[in-house]
């Protein structure tokens, strides 16, 4: 909720708390089809029939419809081939689409905020057709067997498609979800013993992993380049085991006075499965010195930086200098409510991508049984406080004795929810505020200083480890 009075609209929480039209009719499809990819696209099966009948007639009236008729027909009949399955995953790919639409069309509606234009995708080079034929036959030969029928000999299939994809910048993105996606079904082998499958984590990889072997489907969004000044809102960390990345959102201000646009700072680096917690930031810090400005509470001021149509910085630290104190708060009361957001790329419309910023104030924070509730003008939200990280000050108790939050609007199990960046607590009547990102750039916090000092023993100790194996 943001006062009239300090340059916000009031947030319809209450338009988020509403069914949006399409959306369960939409999914119902997905899930549907998303069955039948567990006992595989070959052999003739009830749920298969069911699955593919689905998909079929939810993209019935669309381009789609004839070529996804077909394919579905054929699949029934356990003759799809592998254009086929691409049809297949186009069809999934735009029923979850229209579901990120629908979804994003409520959070402006409820935020009041605009939205820029889409714009076309710049062209591609030449991409490796040979290549991508492969990893299209590997996909294919996933979908005929499904997640049940999954083995090490079928798995491992990706491994040389992978090698030989890598060095090439224009198939990496379709390289690196192939070889995550292997990953994980490597972990899960043999498919006939798995108790639980991740229906539709594996149908969203398989999907995407299918649309990215047709060509000029992983096009760049045109690029412009940005200049002005760049004011954090707070930074998101997304860690897994042997990865992490900090993405900082922002409100940039042209230098030319155009209207303030959001925008997404992003570093990811490789790590130990050991270095968690604070550690994280050492890691992170020496590739991007926006991170250092966000401790600080600082702007950066850019010139030319890089500036993708879905609102992504390609940062570059020489196209960026420290600037002037900027409070986040002060900015998410002022600047954020009249930003413009960036348009979505078409293959990143999925309802997980969702993460708008938001700034939350005179709720009620209420602690039940289901967890952490904002409530606002009667309607709750709930607050997705595991996605806060250990990497910072910010915990699920500050969050629950706060006055005012700076958070990303997600889409989680069929509601929205908050993850808070920020929040503003109340010491001895005055406001104080806790960031997740705090350590980001370092810190002389004593927790910070502690987690940090940990860090680097065990930081020492790997290097120490790797040593002695080069030496042997």
């Amino acid at each position: 909720m943001v006062p009239a009075d300090q340059g916000g609209g009031l947030m319809r929480t209450d338009l988020l708390a509403e069914t949006v039209d399409g959306v369960d009719e939409a999914m119902a499809a997905v899930d549907a089809f998303d069955k039948a990819l567990v006992v595989g696209l070959l052999r003739p099966h009830a749920v298969l029939t069911t699955g593919l009948t689905e998909l079929a007639g939810a993209v019935a009236g669309t381009p789609l419809a004839a070529r996804v008729a077909e394919a579905a027909e054929k699949a029934a009949a356990g003759a799809a081939s592998e254009d086929h399955f691409v049809a297949l995953a186009a069809a999934r790919t735009a029923l979850v689409g229209s579901v990120h639409d629908a979804l994003t069309a409520r959070v402006e509606e409820a935020t009041g905020r605009a939205r820029a234009e889409e714009s076309g995708a710049a062209p591609a080079g030449r991409q490796a057709g040979n290549l991508l034929a492969a990893a299209r036959s590997w996909l294919s030969d996933l979908a005929r067997g499904g997640w049940q029928g999954i083995d090490h000999e079928v798995v491992s299939g990706a491994a040389p498609v992978v090698s030989a994809m890598l060095p090439d910048p224009e198939l990496r993105r379709a390289a690196t979800v192939l070889d995550g996606f292997a990953a994980e079904l490597a972990a899960c082998c043999p498919g006939s013993t798995l108790e639980r499958v991740p229906v539709r984590r594996w149908a969203d990889l398989w999907s995407r992993a299918m649309i990215l072997t047709v060509p000029g489907a992983a096009d760049v969004p045109v690029t412009g380049t940005a200049t002005g000044r760049l004011l954090p809102l707070g930074v998101d960390v997304q860690e897994h085991a042997t990865a992490v990345q900090a993405q900082v959102h922002a409100v940039f201000e042209p230098a030319d006075g155009a209207a303030p646009r959001l925008v997404r700072a992003s570093v990811s680096v490789p790590k130990p499965d050991t270095v968690v917690g604070a550690g994280l930031w050492q890691l992170l810090r020496p590739h991007m010195s926006l991170l250092a400005a966000v401790s600080e509470g600082r702007s950066m001021d850019l010139t030319d930086m890089p500036l993708t149509a879905g609102g992504d910085l390609v940062w570059s630290d020489e196209r960026a200098r420290t600037g002037k104190p900027a409070d986040a708060f002060a900015t998410a009361r002022v600047a954020m409510s009249t930003a413009t957001a960036a348009a979505t790329a078409p293959l990143d419309r999925h309802p997980a991508r969702i993460a708008a910023p938001v700034f939350l104030e005179g709720y009620d924070a209420q602690q039940g049984d289901e967890g952490l509730t904002f409530t606002l003008a009667g309607h709750g939200l709930a607050v997705d406080t595991d996605r806060i990280p250990a990497a910072g000050p910010l915990t699920p108790e500050a969050v629950a004795a706060s006055v005012a939050c700076i958070g990303l609007l997600r889409w989680d199990a069929g509601a929205f929810t908050v993850q808070p960046l920020a929040v503003e607590t109340l010491v001895r009547k005055k406001p104080a505020a806790i960031h997740a990102g705090a350590w980001a750039g370092g810190t002389s916090d004593k927790a910070g200083v502690k987690a940090e000092k940990a860090a680097t023993d065990a930081g020492a100790v790997l290097r120490e480890r790797a040593g002695r194996l080069l030496r042997k």
